[in-house]
């Protein structure tokens, strides 16, 4: 069917952008990251990815209005990702939202077909990240941070090597630090079975993942 001349085509219906750190990869690879897109794919949002080195993150974020995500003790704000713009309920006024756990919160809210938190568990959900990030995650860093570290792109390695404190892609050698730090994750999980093991026979339970930290 052709257009009536001088006819403007009907502009595409706005959809929501996820901010994502660009690696080395195509694939996404940063966990919290992947907990936000769980999150939209579950519940069959349409949204775009934009990928972001992890030298733009702040300018980036700054441009187009972001919060930041935390503040640190002398005041400063903290840019990181991930980032979700929604210009789908108000396209004048997107939402613009940092913080993983305000993202997924909001995402719950504004859309709220296909529920990701079980009646009643908001709560306990919450405590249950805090919980996986403090005891799972931080022991975790020595082995992951390299390993990320190796993933991202050479101009995000480089702008990292140049961070002071930064601990760098030399925490990856085998030794006495990995093997603590696997040892410390495995005792919390295997505390963590031992307490879900107990919740067996008593119905669906009440914390249901989301996807990961």
């Amino acid at each position: 069917m052709s257009r009536h001349l001088g006819q403007s085509p009907r502009p595409a219906a706005p959809i929501i952008t996820l901010y994502d750190l660009k690696s080395a990869s195509p694939q996404p690879w940063a966990p919290n990251i992947w907990r936000i897109r769980f999150i939209l794919n579950y519940k069959r949002l349409r949204y775009r990815t934009v990928w972001v080195e992890f030298p733009d993150v702040e300018a980036t974020l700054r441009a187009i209005g972001a919060p930041p995500s935390a503040m640190r003790s002398d005041g400063r704000p903290v840019y990181s990702l991930p980032v979700v713009v929604d210009p789908t309920r108000n396209p004048k006024a997107p939402h613009i939202l940092a913080n993983t756990n305000n993202i997924a919160e909001y995402l719950e809210a504004a859309y709220p077909a296909r529920p990701v938190f079980p009646e009643g568990t908001r709560a306990l959900q919450t405590l249950f990240v805090h919980y996986v990030q403090e005891v799972f995650v931080k022991p975790l860093l020595p082995i992951m941070v390299p390993l990320s570290h190796q993933n991202l792109p050479e101009r995000s390695q480089s702008h990292f090597r140049g961070v002071p404190g930064y601990p760098g892609p030399q925490m990856l050698l085998p030794g006495p630090q990995r093997e603590q730090a696997w040892l410390a994750v495995k005792e919390q999980f295997d505390f963590l079975s031992i307490i879900l093991d107990k919740n067996v026979g008593d119905g669906d339970g009440v914390v249901a993942s989301d996807g990961g930290a």
